[in-house]
């Protein structure tokens, strides 16, 4: 991966996130929680799938990996680690589908 992407990954991870107004409801957070944490699931499930996919079109395609599953692969560990964020606490800003997907 080039410098400029690394950057970009870093700014989408760190960059500035527009905080929600101190919401005092636990219980809903409880909700939030629950949800992502399904919605985690799911994603592991699709990592797995993907990585399976990308080893087989390397195998076929001169060990060339797809860009565009590539690409998928780092919008979805960055929307994991979103995710996780908010799931440690360590952000109240909730993950897609409650922020944008950027």
């Amino acid at each position: 991966m080039t410098e400029p992407d690394d950057e970009k990954i870093k700014g989408r991870l760190h960059g500035e996130q527009i905080e929600p107004e101190n919401e005092d409801k636990i219980l809903l957070r409880l909700v939030y929680m629950l949800l992502i944490a399904v919605m985690i699931s799911v994603a592991q499930t699709i990592l797995g799938v993907a990585t399976v996919v990308q080893f087989v079109v390397m195998l076929v395609n001169n060990k060339q990996p797809n860009e565009r599953l590539a690409d998928f692969g780092t919008d979805l560990g960055i929307w994991i680690a979103k995710a996780a964020r908010f799931q440690t606490a360590a952000s109240n800003v909730k993950p897609w589908p409650w922020t944008e997907l950027d």
